[in-house]
Parts: structure tokens; C-alpha cells; sequence
């Protein structure tokens, strides 16, 4: 299991979590990004993170039927996670601004699924994830992620998020920006507003 230090280490180490002046897909401002596929284009430390966060879920939910995970983001993390637990994973992804199954994917009516995330601010993505799962008749688990970067001004999941490691990192509304992230220049890293 990877210390809280370590696994910073390692997110700094790839460049998965940087320093700036963010807009996350939330539309929220940031002082620092987490940009996860960073962190998993060097297979060999996101395995010791996966592996970590497999063995918390493992201990929380006994009894999965389904991972499913909303792309982009949260692909690479679902399956890896999928094939630790030897897990049914699938994702969906957007068509015309909302989450669909394609590909032939299906939730089978009852089934037991989880959502698994990359990052989890607001929980937005997730409970679009979520909306498919209800319309399916199945029930949802819960929440997973490598982080959890939320807080109880911004979550709207009300369940539990289980998670590799917790990031308190202050986000913002536009119009109440500290001066100091006034200053830099914004980027958008996110992915969801990519055509």
C-alpha cells in the first residue's frame, strides 16, 4: 500500500498533478490540476496506485457484477481496476454533450455496478454514469477513484467516494478568484469540452 507521500511523489513525478491556473471541466477555477493520464502512460507507477486503490474497493464493496467508467478519463483506470478485481468493465462516452452505451455495452437489470473515475471534483461525470445505471434498473454500488479531489461545498454525490488518495485543492467560482490565481494565465486541460 502506497503512503500518501509517496503517491504524491509520483503524481508530481509523471506530471499528473501540476501547478497554474486551471479551469476544470467543472468550470471551476484551480491552482492545481490532476491529469491522470499522465500518471497512467507510465504503466509501471500507475500499477502500484491501482493496486492500492483495487484493495480499498475490495474491502468497501464484496460483491461487484460491473465496473463502468465514463470516458475519457476514467477508461484506463476502469479497466486496470476491472482486471485486478476480475471485473465485467465498461464505460460510455459522450454523444451530443450526454454520457450513452455504444459498442454493444449493456448494465443487465439488477446488476451490481460501480462507477470508476480518474478524478472525482463534483461528481459530475459520475452521475451522468449513474443516470445509466438507473435507467437499466440496476443498482449502484458506489464511487471509486485514483483521487478524490472534492469538498463538501462543490460534491453532489452524497454516497461515499472510495479513492487512492484524498487532495484538498481549493476551487473557485469565476467571480471569486484569489488574486494570485487572478494573475496567471487559465488553461482547460479537461477533456470535456474537446469536439
Amino acid at each position: 500500500m502506497l503512503s500518501h507521500k509517496r503517491s504524491l511523489n509520483i503524481l508530481r513525478k509523471t506530471n499528473a498533478l501540476i501547478d497554474g491556473h486551471f479551469v476544470l471541466s467543472s468550470g471551476l477555477h484551480s491552482s492545481q490540476y490532476i491529469q491522470c493520464a499522465k500518471l497512467l502512460s507510465f504503466p509501471h507507477l500507475a500499477k502500484k496506485i491501482c493496486e492500492t486503490l483495487a484493495g480499498k474497493i475490495k474491502k468497501k464493496f464484496k460483491k461487484i457484477d460491473l465496473i463502468l467508467s465514463p470516458a475519457m478519463g476514467g477508461i484506463i483506470i476502469g479497466y486496470e481496476i476491472g482486471r485486478l478485481l476480475k471485473k465485467e468493465t465498461i464505460f460510455c462516452e459522450r454523444v451530443n454533450g450526454k454520457f450513452k452505451l455504444r459498442r454493444g455495452f449493456k448494465i443487465k437489470k439488477n446488476s451490481r455496478v460501480l462507477i470508476v473515475e480518474d478524478v472525482i471534483t463534483t461528481g459530475k461525470s459520475s452521475l451522468e454514469c449513474a443516470k445509466l445505471i438507473t435507467k437499466s434498473k440496476a443498482k449502484i454500488l458506489g464511487y471509486a477513484s485514483i483521487i478524490d479531489r472534492s469538498n463538501n461545498k462543490t460534491l453532489l454525490i452524497k454516497k461515499k467516494i472510495v479513492s487512492h488518495i484524498k487532495l484538498n485543492v481549493p476551487t473557485f467560482k469565476k467571480k471569486n478568484l484569489p488574486k494570485n490565481l487572478e494573475l496567471l494565465p487559465i488553461s482547460s486541460p479537461g477533456s470535456r469540452f474537446i469536439k
